[in-house]
């Protein structure tokens, strides 16, 4: 049963995410004055990417965090404010990921048609932690399957602003979901061949739990779900530890993430005679650099378990499922 904080969220959402209620906003020109392109302003890169899939040629979109940002850090710049307040939609992800923006968007909302898309998703799909009580970890787009829903999310939020092309957006988000569901399927034949023993993935934050769930992976975050926890010297101790005791020879540094914990694990694991090394680095929090294939959210998942599944002993192509890893988009 959701609880009520969360109902009344999602009671918002539907009030300023319906098409009568932007009217009433002044925010969303009528349809039949409306420009081409739907403006979208998209906080995170993973968003922005869906939106294009499904929008194509009738969207035009600006992400606000780029290739290394980290968004549990993030905090809106003029320019961003300016963006946001000119588009016709805005979509971030919520679930407390963009921790330091959610007064902002809670200000926002009374002004226009801003989303929170991943709020949508059903909390019997969401990885609690003991941590954050009452908050649910943000990263879902790390299993295509749960990124599914968040596709479909968008679909209908560019179809209620434009019902004159919502089929064109379901023959878009239909055919990226069949993508989707491909790049699962790859991810699963690929980390299968990991021995069972050998599949611990120990990264710079926790950001990896859906991974874990999907993959069946032990995941182990040096710092929490958010990159503004702490890891102390008994958290990096305690790793050490864990490294040397269960004989775990590879980690994965992020690329939005310092690697200064990680070097900190792999000196001490060193000084107790045990190598470890870099298993390569992941995206966890932002995609790759923009006109690569890395670039998009594809790319972005190929890249991750291609490397995952290389590092831990698996025989898988190092150019990815389409053999495109490396290249341009």
């Amino acid at each position: 049963m959701k609880d009520k904080t969360n109902t009344t969220f999602l009671n918002r959402r539907a009030a300023i995410t319906g098409l009568g209620a932007a009217f009433l906003l002044g925010h969303v020109r009528p349809l039949q004055a409306a420009a081409a392109q739907i403006s979208v302003v998209a906080t995170t890169g993973m968003i922005a990417d869906v939106v294009r899939q499904v929008g194509g040629d009738l969207v035009s979109v600006k992400a606000l965090m780029g290739p290394g940002v980290d968004p549990h850090a993030y905090r809106q710049t003029r320019s961003d404010i300016v963006a946001m307040t000119r588009a016709d939609i805005v979509l971030w992800h919520g679930l407390y990921l963009e921790a330091q923006m959610e007064r902002f968007f809670e200000d926002l909302s009374r002004k226009g048609r801003v989303v929170p898309i991943a709020e949508g998703v059903s909390q019997d799909l969401l990885v609690s932690h003991a941590d954050y009580e009452g908050r649910y970890d943000p990263h879902i787009w790390m299993d295509p399957i749960l990124w599914r829903d968040v596709v479909v999310a968008i679909r209908d939020e560019l179809s209620v602003f434009h019902p004159e092309h919502a089929a064109q957006f379901k023959t878009n988000a239909d055919t990226f979901l069949m993508e989707l569901d491909a790049l699962a399927d790859y991810a699963v034949a690929s980390l299968a061949k990991i021995p069972r023993d050998k599949r611990v993935l120990l990264t710079a934050h926790d950001a990896f739990s859906y991974f874990g769930r999907a993959y069946d992976f032990e995941v182990i975050g040096i710092q929490g779900i958010s990159t503004e926890s702490e890891a102390g010297l008994n958290r990096i101790s305690e790793l050490v530890d864990l490294l040397v005791t269960r004989d775990i020879g590879a980690v994965f540094v992020e690329t939005s993430v310092s690697d200064r914990n990680m070097r900190a694990l792999i000196e001490g694991a060193a000084a107790q005679g045990h190598a470890v090394s870099i298993g390569g680095s992941l995206y966890s929090d932002a995609m790759g650099q923009d006109g690569t294939y890395e670039g998009t959210y594809l790319g972005m998942i190929d890249h991750n378990v291609t490397t995952i599944a290389r590092a831990l002993g698996a025989d898988v192509p190092q150019s990815g499922r389409l053999g495109r890893l490396g290249l341009e988009s």
